[in-house]
């Protein structure tokens, strides 16, 4: 990096000096490395870098200059020790004609340690206001282009030397990471929220697909005759409007692909509570959140299971379901219960399985949660309990 100086000189500070002004520096540097790199917000980070920055160069005046498109100059954006009225309003040309302005345009680092008596670059006039009679500047590159000017200034007699430009420069590159990171998380954002709409758009639609099968298949049930068809017609919306709930879900959660599972088992209990008010259904499900891939099976297991205890616990006459979804050590507990008619002798689960799709699913949907499932004889009634492993989950 080439460097402008007005005259060549010594440093105002010489020996063990010397030695401990430039370790102070580093420490300074490195201070603010760690506060870069955590920062989220712009502002308030380059607030900190003309802050700390003036620390380490021992001076009471650090300004950041941001290159304005609009009106081709330089902006005070952030500042310490300037009167009220300079940062963020106070605009200075970004020609070669000041030392700020040659930094930006060249890429050059300048020291002018003689303002008063500068032939190369004018003065700002709101500068010269507050005494300033020296200063040292160094570009900040973000993002592949000329971002702004970082820029020190005294009052007092002295000299920065070019070895100060190590610990400016640092600082520069420094912010220009900051810069450059921040954009690219920026850019991550906006993309991540676009994501976020796009995939909400889709669950509602497909939402909305669901309920017009199911509202088809409604139509048909009143057509159709034939009691075997009413049945498995139902048995079909049913599931579909297990899918579509957690569907409406997920597109109005507040988080993209999860889903409250009380309110999903809460909504299918009622919807199917609703078709068959000869029973009397409740549902004590534990607040937990769950990935829709989790959720979705679990809602047509609890579909499937309550909708046999509606068919063959009680017959006609109806009677008490009771479904709860606990944890217990890490395992999610999935209880189905009703103290109807209770098991066939010889009931078996591989052997219903054969004979029924709504047994078939239950078992495909444990397998998928990898879990395993229980018929107890619940004296009277029967109770299916399923136990997840936390795997599935």
């Amino acid at each position: 990096m080439a460097v402008v100086e007005d005259a060549p000189g010594n440093a105002g500070v010489t020996g063990d000096g010397e030695l401990h002004y430039r370790l102070r520096q580093q420490s300074v540097l490195a201070d603010f490395g760690i506060e870069a790199l955590r920062a989220r917000d712009l502002d308030p980070m380059l607030q900190r870098a003309v802050e700390l920055c003036a620390e380490g160069m021992r001076s009471h005046y650090c300004k950041f200059l941001e290159y304005n498109g609009g009106s081709g100059r330089l902006l005070v954006r952030t500042g310490v020790g300037w009167r009220d009225g300079v940062v963020g309003q106070i605009e200075m040309g970004a020609d070669t004609g000041s030392p700020a302005g040659f930094a930006y345009q060249t890429g050059q680092a300048v020291i002018s340690n003689h303002l008063g008596n500068e032939t190369r670059f004018r003065t700002p006039g709101f500068m010269a206001d507050h005494g300033i009679r020296r200063a040292i500047n160094v570009l900040v590159h973000a993002g592949g282009h000329h971002y702004g000017v970082l820029e020190v200034d005294s009052p007092d007699e002295g000299r920065f030397e070019a070895a100060d430009l190590a610990f400016m420069q640092g600082f520069a590159n420094l912010i220009g990471v900051a810069i450059e990171r921040q954009a690219a998380e920026h850019r991550l954002n906006d993309a991540l929220q676009h994501q976020e709409l796009l995939t909400r758009e889709a669950s509602h639609r497909v939402k909305n697909s669901l309920a017009l099968v199911s509202a088809m298949l409604n139509l048909q049930m009143q057509e159709d005759e034939d009691p075997r068809i009413t049945r498995m017609l139902g048995d079909a919306q049913a599931r579909i409007a297990a899918i579509a709930q957690a569907h409406d879900q997920l597109w109005r959660g507040d988080k993209v692909g999860v889903v409250c599972l009380d309110d999903l088992v809460g909504g299918i209990v009622t919807q199917l509570g609703e078709q068959s008010p000869a029973h009397d259904l409740s549902c004590a499900i534990v607040p937990l959140e769950l990935s829709a891939d989790t959720a979705i099976p679990i809602g047509l297991l609890v579909t499937e299971l309550v909708t046999n205890a509606i068919k063959y616990a009680y017959g006609e006459a109806g009677g008490p379901i009771a479904v709860t979804i606990d944890r217990q050590d890490d395992a999610l507990i999935v209880t189905v219960a009703d103290r109807g008619h209770g098991l066939p002798a010889d009931f078996a689960i591989a052997t219903a399985s054969r004979r029924s799709l709504g047994m078939r699913m239950i078992a495909s949907l444990v397998r998928q949660l990898r879990g395993e499932i229980r018929f107890e004889d619940a004296g009277p009634g029967v109770r299916v309990v399923v136990r997840t492993d936390p795997r599935g989950m």
